[in-house]
């Protein structure tokens, strides 16, 4: 079962990822251990997408090693 998008937005919260707003549906999720930007576009309630999970499963990985990484 797909996860929401607010599931999404709240696992990024949770890492440490600020919300930029954006236009219409769209925000976008800056940190400073990550390189670039992740863009989550749909409302709160949809359902997201299977790539939308994947970009952001892989962005809060890579900020979890860069924090392992500061950490030794």
């Amino acid at each position: 079962m797909p996860k929401k998008i607010r599931e999404l937005k709240q696992l990024l919260r949770k890492v440490g990822f600020e919300e930029l707003p954006a236009k219409g549906s769209h925000t976008n999720w800056i940190h400073p251990l990550y390189a670039g930007k992740i863009s989550v576009s749909g409302k709160d309630g949809a359902d997201a997408k299977p790539y939308q999970e994947k970009e952001i499963l892989k962005a809060i990985q890579e900020v979890e090693n860069n924090q392992d990484d500061e950490q030794t």
